[in-house]
């Protein structure tokens, strides 16, 4: 038989690392599916999906509307979770903040991914004085405290949830960096990277058709790490006033709401801290669960 060209034998290559993705992929949907922990945690955050999707549907009462006749009612009939201290129905307010903080976190997730990983791949397959001088900078980030750098680019950028988003994202960029970075280096040595480089692919395909759905098992492992990141995150700059505006609702301005009537209507305190504790450990969980099945996955592997 006639040896195959270095092309042909490139795209022969690619498609066996293809096949070998896709079984991995299997075998790590498998694992995931065999984990209670992280079953429990995907249904969970699929309610919170559906919850945050149809949330004007489920809400009882608009939940801006203004009731000083019926302000500070405790849990009862007409207000399952009470009502605050200008008569909104708690409820629906958890309901709507439900949306918001999760398009919040999509926001400053996605944001985080579309800067931290590219500057990840460029670095990791290219190498060089390039890399060194993004990963001092990434180094210099993660130095700084988190909270305090986040207060600073919302001084800077002004108080608001969109601009408190940013911020986050600002904080979690660099762990998407040192994800991108490591998982690329590793990637970059595989023999049928090699390949594709000496049939003359560009390093644009090589980065985007090879390397980045190479790596993608560890980035979703950090989405889901950082998700929960972004809701503590939000939650902690709401309350300290630099994040969510009134009367918009999110979790972390219902908390900071709730902290002036604690001593007489301590019940606005608890909704807020379970939705915001039931997203993080679902999250955190679903994160586990990721990473438990892709490492068993690996060490199959070696």
């Amino acid at each position: 038989m006639p040896e195959q060209s270095m092309p042909e034998q490139s795209v022969a290559q690619a498609k066996t690392a293809g096949r070998r993705r896709s079984w991995r992929r299997s075998r790590v949907m498998r694992r995931l599916m065999r984990n209670p922990a992280a079953l429990a945690a995907m249904a969970t955050l699929v309610i919170l999906t559906l919850i945050a999707i149809f949330a004007n549907v489920l809400a009882p009462h608009d939940p801006n509307h203004v009731d000083l006749q019926n302000r500070l009612l405790a849990p009862g009939a007409g207000h399952l979770l009470g009502t605050d201290e200008l008569g909104r129905d708690v409820l629906s307010r958890v309901l709507v903040a439900t949306r918001v903080d999760l398009l919040a976190s999509l926001q400053a997730v996605g944001l985080a991914l579309v800067v931290g990983v590219p500057l990840g791949l460029l670095a990791g397959y290219a190498g060089g004085v390039g890399d060194a001088i993004l990963s001092r900078i990434i180094d210099a980030l993660m130095t700084l405290p988190p909270l305090m750098l986040a207060v600073v680019v919302v001084a800077i950028l002004g108080p608001g949830l969109r601009n408190a988003m940013i911020a986050i994202a600002v904080l979690i960029v660099p762990s998407f960096y040192r994800v991108a970075r490591g998982s690329t280096q590793s990637v970059a040595g595989e023999l049928y990277i090699e390949s594709a480089r000496a049939s003359g692919c560009s390093s644009w395909r090589i980065l985007w058709r090879h390397i980045l759905p190479g790596i993608a098992p560890p980035l979703l492992v950090q989405i889901s790490f950082s998700a929960s990141v972004v809701i503590v995150a939000e939650a902690s700059l709401s309350f300290l006033g630099l994040g969510a505006r009134a009367p918009q609702a999110t979790w972390g301005l219902m908390l900071q709401e709730a902290t002036a009537s604690i001593t007489t209507s301590s019940y606005l305190i608890y909704p807020p801290i379970v939705m915001v504790a039931i997203t993080i450990l679902a999250f955190s969980q679903l994160g586990d669960g990721l990473r438990d099945a892709l490492g068993r996955q690996s060490n199959e592997g070696k």
